[in-house]
């Protein structure tokens, strides 16, 4: 698979690993252990490139993988023609509660496989120039004909926008109100009309009179103002919307009224999806076992825990990939081993091909994860980190260097998250000789 990548992505797979992030693709090259999900994950795919729509919830304890799994899945959506959005939930930022927030984040952060965030806006002209293309196809109006074009396309806005002008008149007529300002070439108002759209607050006045819009978008819109944009994806060439709702296990921390609208949000939203009203919409929420079996989690509301209960037994090898629940069991050692060994084929070094070998990747998987409290789950991103920075590098650079005899692993507290942290033996300096 890593002969698939190009010397682009190998470069920023690499790049990323040395800096202790998730890479931004590439992902499928380092998803050890995933291959049991992709079947049920790729009908699911279909099934909302179908016009239907889906929920998944990932559990997984802290160092699971959880943001790496759902990263996967968006690049796997992506090459199929979705946009995607990664959303984390905060009490003070994104509050599940308040869904014009949501929406706003979603919006900021959507992305496409040809645009990075945010693809609002080419999302948008895209829209724009399907419907210009889709007027001119019958043949009966001339390209340079640009009034009976406009007129055309006018129509064809106003049949594709009938069923949002019916739920939200509002997102309508600032798409109207944007498609008008393009075409006039009036950038300040089209901008404010984009920002609008994409949930922004404080828009100038001037700008929402032209498309004649009011106020600012509140929690029940932002509902509707989520099916518009499905719409605008769909007419604009794209299968639907992967949004990934991350870190929702953040809401047991929140006070008690907010964590029970926060709740009972999440509730609407799944009842909403299982009623097809958001068609092309494949919503996945991520979270701790706890937020799913705790006292403070789903199960304060039971409609809550009724939708999303799922039975696991003691094997995870007998998960089914298509229950509402997917579990990650985490990260063993042999899997820690195998992540190095197709990072070490990323790398694309002989010297490092020939002188780390898989004792070595397992020696250092070991080191790492006991300076970790023997969490496997925690260790991957410093595993990879220092493999790759402290050793891949080194060996690459300098022909005479041995990581056996000359490399002494140190992790540092700053250099740590809090979970790796709380993991570790000690927040002081930790020197561990391989």
């Amino acid at each position: 698979m890593t002969a698939e990548i190009s010397a682009r992505r190998r470069r920023d797979i690499i790049d990323a690993l040395r800096r202790g992030v998730v890479p931004s693709n590439g992902l499928d090259a380092l998803a050890v252990g995933l291959d049991r999900f992709t079947a049920a994950l790729d009908d699911d795919i279909d099934r909302v490139a179908g016009g239907g729509s889906v929920f998944k919830a990932v559990r997984g304890e802290y160092g699971a993988g959880k943001t790496f799994f759902t990263r996967w899945l968006a690049e796997r959506a992506k090459r199929r023609g979705f946009a995607a959005a990664e959303v984390q939930i905060s009490e003070l930022e994104t509050p599940l509660h308040r869904m014009e927030t949501v929406y706003r984040r979603l919006v900021e952060h959507l992305s496409t496989e040809q645009f990075a965030p945010s693809a609002f806006r080419p999302v948008l002209d895209g829209w724009i120039f399907t419907l210009e293309e889709d007027a001119l196809a019958g043949g009966a109006i001339a390209e340079e004909d640009a009034e009976a074009l406009d007129r055309a396309v006018n129509d064809l806005l106003e049949r594709r926008l009938g069923d949002i002008s019916r739920s939200t008149p509002g997102f309508a007529a600032a798409l109207r109100g944007y498609r008008a300002a393009t075409a006039g070439g009036d950038h300040r108002v089209a901008d404010g009309l984009a920002a609008w759209l994409g949930g922004q607050p404080h828009v100038a006045a001037s700008a929402r009179r032209t498309a004649g819009v009011k106020g600012d978008l509140d929690h029940y819109a932002a509902l509707s103002f989520l099916r518009g944009l499905l719409t605008v994806l769909r007419d604009s060439g794209h299968h639907g919307l992967l949004l990934v709702l991350d870190e929702v296990e953040t809401l047991q921390r929140v006070r008690s009224d907010a964590r029970d609208k926060a709740l009972n949000s999440l509730r609407q939203l799944i009842d909403e999806i299982h009623a097809d009203r958001f068609p092309g919409l494949m919503l996945v929420i991520t979270g701790t076992p706890a937020f799913f079996d705790g006292p403070q989690g789903v199960q304060r509301l039971a409609p809550l825990a009724q939708r999303l209960a799922t039975h696991f037994d003691p094997q995870p090898r007998w998960d089914n990939p298509r229950a509402t629940q997917l579990r990650l069991p985490g990260f063993s050692t042999d899997a820690l081993v195998e992540l190095g060994q197709r990072v070490r084929t990323i790398y694309g070094s002989p010297a490092v091909e020939s002188r780390v070998d898989d004792a070595y990747l397992s020696t250092l998987a070991g080191v790492v994860t006991g300076a970790l409290g023997g969490q496997v789950g925690v260790a991957p991103r410093v595993y990879l980190k220092k493999l790759v920075a402290d050793v891949f590098d080194r060996v690459d650079q300098f022909q005479d260097w041995d990581p056996r005899r000359h490399y002494e692993l140190t992790l540092r507290a700053d250099e740590l998250t809090e979970i790796e942290r709380n993991a570790a033996a000690s927040a002081d300096d930790i020197e561990l000789s391989l």
